[in-house]
C-alpha cells in the first residue's frame, strides 16, 4: 500500500534537507544552514505524526528516522560548532575539530534511544533536534554578542555540557500529543505558550532561554517520579 511509504518519504525529506544544510554550513553560511535545520525539524515531527495517524509504524521507519537524524541533528550541528570554533579566539589549529564531539554524542544518544524501552513516551536525555536548534541559534546571537560567542572557552564548555545532556539520565517530556486534553498535556501547553511568547521578541536569541525552560519544566514535571 502506498500510505505505508508516506512517513518514510517524509523522513527522507528530513535527511535531504539536512544534507543541503550541511553544504551551507561547510561553506560558512551558518544562518542559511539554520533554516534547513528548521525544515528538517518540521519533517522530523510530521513523519512520526503521520505514521501514527495512518497506523503504519514500522521497524524500518524507526531505523531510517535515526539515520536521518544523525545527519540533520548530529553531523550538521557538529559542523556549525566546528565553524564557530574556527572563527573564535582559539589558539590551536586543532581545536575546531572538538566541535564534532557533538556529532559523536548525538549518535550515541540516538543509538541509546533506539534500545531504551523507557523512552516510548518521553525522553531520557536531551533530544537531538532541540540540541541542534540551540546550536544553530548561536550564529544569530553572535551578531549581537560577538565577543561572547567568539569565546573558545565558552564554546568548548557548551560542547561538554550539551554532550553530557544528550546522554544524561534527565527525564524530558516529548512534544507528542496523544490527545488535546489540557490536563494530560498541561506541561506541553505551558512550554509551547511561553516559547511562542519569547520568539517574536527575541527571535533566534530566544532559543537558549527555550532550552533552559524545556529542561526546567521537565525537572519540575518529573520531580519525584522514578523509572520502573
Amino acid at each position: 500500500m502506498l500510505k505505508k511509504h508516506i512517513p518514510n518519504a517524509i523522513t527522507c525529506a528530513n535527511l535531504f534537507s539536512g544534507c543541503i544544510g550541511i553544504v551551507y554550513a561547510f561553506n560558512g553560511s551558518l544562518e542559511i544552514a539554520a533554516y534547513f535545520v528548521l525544515l528538517s525539524g518540521i519533517f522530523d515531527f510530521f513523519d512520526g505524526f503521520v505514521a501514527r495517524l495512518l497506523n503504519v509504524k514500522s521497524a524500518i521507519g524507526k531505523e531510517l528516522d535515526s539515520l536521518a537524524d544523525v545527519v540533520s541533528f548530529g553531523f550538521l550541528p557538529g559542523i556549525v560548532m566546528f565553524q564557530l570554533l574556527k572563527q573564535s579566539d582559539y589558539t590551536s589549529e586543532y581545536l575546531p575539530y572538538f566541535g564534532f564531539i557533538i556529532t559523536v554524542f548525538s549518535a550515541l544518544r540516538l543509538a541509546k534511544f533506539n534500545i531504551d524501552t523507557r523512552q516510548t513516551e518521553d525522553f531520557i536525555g536531551l533530544n537531538t533536534p532541540m540540541n541542534t536548534l540551540f546550536i544553530v541559534s548561536l550564529p544569530f546571537i553572535q551578531k549581537d554578542y560577538p565577543a561572547l560567542i567568539g569565546s573558545a572557552p565558552l564554546l568548548v564548555g557548551l560542547i561538554v555540557l550539551l554532550s553530557w545532556l544528550l546522554v544524561s539520565e534527565i527525564k524530558i517530556f516529548s512534544l507528542k500529543f496523544n490527545s488535546t486534553s489540557w490536563e494530560q498535556n498541561k506541561i506541553k501547553y505551558i512550554f509551547l505558550i511561553l516559547s511562542v511568547l519569547l520568539i517574536p521578541f527575541l527571535k533566534f536569541a530566544a532559543v537558549p532561554l527555550i532550552l533552559v525552560l524545556y529542561i526546567g519544566l521537565s525537572l519540575i514535571h518529573f520531580k519525584g517520579t522514578t523509572d520502573k
